[in-house]
């Protein structure tokens, strides 16, 4: 069943006003009609099933016919934080983590980074970026949309590892410590049903140098390895998501 994410001012007791790209997609892409349920979340903490009263231009009126559970979010919050890569390879990532469980995302500009940083053209890149995680959380039946930040310098990234319960780099030369064996001890001692929130930071093509692993240490971040092979860029988040959603019993892990 299709769901979309709508604003509390159109979410009422009893009635949903749905506006917009997705009025129009109910529209004329579904070919909805009176009577056709469909799944909206407010993105917070209301959801319900809907059928549709009405469909004019521009907007679909529904009347809200049974309140549903939220219970489609992980235990864990996990932010990915991912050093710009080349092309649209940012989409990917933003895309494939939503629909894997990640709550929001961190671009970040680094020593390596290959692409040139444009402010001017960063807003609309920005909001490309949010409506991919918009439509990703629909599609994957999510109940909350993940954010999507303004990119960060390096700097900037370092000082919000205090917001963070836990911090780790992924760092392709790291011969020791692998992400698992970060992520047992930490999800044993969190109190069941507890959340946590948990940041992973992936390197730009090139990787991190070794003054900005010696800068994440010094700031608390844990290096952790995924494994013998190299992962591109816009891989390892993705892998390091499910080792941590999965570790944490998302995916019938521990």
């Amino acid at each position: 069943m299709q769901r979309y994410f709508v604003s509390a001012e159109q979410f009422s007791e009893t009635a949903v006003m749905i506006t917009g790209d997705d009025a129009r997609h109910i529209g004329k892409v579904m070919r909805g009609k009176p009577g056709d349920k469909l799944i909206v979340s407010d993105g917070n903490s209301r959801e319900a099933l809907v059928a549709i009263e009405s469909i004019e231009a521009g907007e679909v009126r529904a009347i809200v016919v049974e309140p549903l559970v939220m219970d489609h979010e992980a235990r864990l919050n996990v932010t990915v934080a991912q050093s710009l890569p080349k092309g649209d390879k940012m989409e990917t990532v933003i895309q494939r983590c939503t629909e894997i469980g990640a709550v929001s995302f961190v671009p970040f500009l680094s020593e390596r980074t290959i692409v040139q940083y444009d402010a001017k053209k960063e807003g609309k890149r920005l909001e490309r970026w949010r409506k991919i995680a918009k439509e990703a959380a629909e599609q994957s039946h999510r109940n909350r949309i993940p954010t999507v930040e303004q990119p960060l310098s390096w700097k900037g990234l370092l000082s919000s590892f205090e917001d963070y319960d836990l911090v780790c780099y992924c760092y392709e030369k790291e011969d020791g410590k692998q992400l698992r064996d970060v992520l047992g001890p930490f999800v044993e001692q969190l109190a069941p049903d507890t959340g946590a929130n948990v940041l992973i930071v992936v390197g730009p093509e090139g990787g991190f140098s070794e003054k900005e692993t010696s800068q994440a240490d010094e700031a608390g971040a844990i290096s952790v390895g995924l494994g013998k092979r190299i992962l591109r860029a816009e891989t390892a988040g993705m892998a390091a998501l499910t080792c941590v959603l999965y570790e944490s019993g998302e995916m019938g892990g521990m």
